[in-house]
């Protein structure tokens, strides 16, 4: 006889697992829980002074992201230089410093499942010039220039993105880790 309710009770398991499911994620997220990894984004101040704050945002809300915090800062050379202290050896490090403390750039905390990888591939290749051909529809495409003047910053890693987040709001150590992005 308990044979004979088994399959009953599995379809109605089946049918009411799902949205069963569907409500309890759904409620979970509501209530402020964290709902994936979180990075660092930097608007640079090509993208600030090109007015393209506002294009930028609304490209990742509509990509899912949450902004979670934001900041208008001025780097002066001294903290831009231990926010790149990883390049500090590289030929192109002092032209690297006069740009990012050339003018503000808009800090910003990101949140969704796999933010750093998905933010990589919004903003895509760290060259502009070739972001307008490989990735015409990316960040770096829309208001980039070239390697060093490329509109935005992503961090390549979750010690990046920990490191980065905290230089810029204090959430944890800060210590230099190894990254390639600029």
């Amino acid at each position: 006889m308990a044979g004979a309710t088994c399959p009953a009770a599995g379809a109605l398991f089946s049918r009411w697992l799902p949205p069963l499911l569907l409500l309890f994620i759904s409620g979970c997220c509501s209530c402020g829980a964290v709902e994936g990894e979180r990075t660092l984004a930097m608007i640079k101040p090509d993208g600030l002074s090109g007015n393209y704050t506002e294009k930028i945002k609304a490209d990742i809300l509509g990509s899912g992201f949450r902004i979670v915090k934001e900041i208008q800062v001025q780097l002066d050379a001294e903290r831009a230089s231990l926010f790149y202290a990883e390049h500090s050896g590289r030929s192109f490090f002092d032209s690297l410093i006069k740009y990012i403390t050339s003018g503000p750039v808009l800090a910003m905390v990101l949140e969704k499942p796999d933010a750093i990888a998905q933010w990589r591939a919004l903003i895509g290749p760290t060259d502009a010039r070739k972001a307008k051909t490989s990735h015409p529809n990316s960040i770096r495409a829309m208001c980039g220039l070239d390697s060093e003047k490329n509109c935005v910053h992503g961090s390549d890693s979750l010690e990046s993105a920990a490191r980065e987040i905290s230089f810029f709001f204090g959430d944890a150590d800060s210590e230099t880790v190894e990254h390639d992005e600029l």
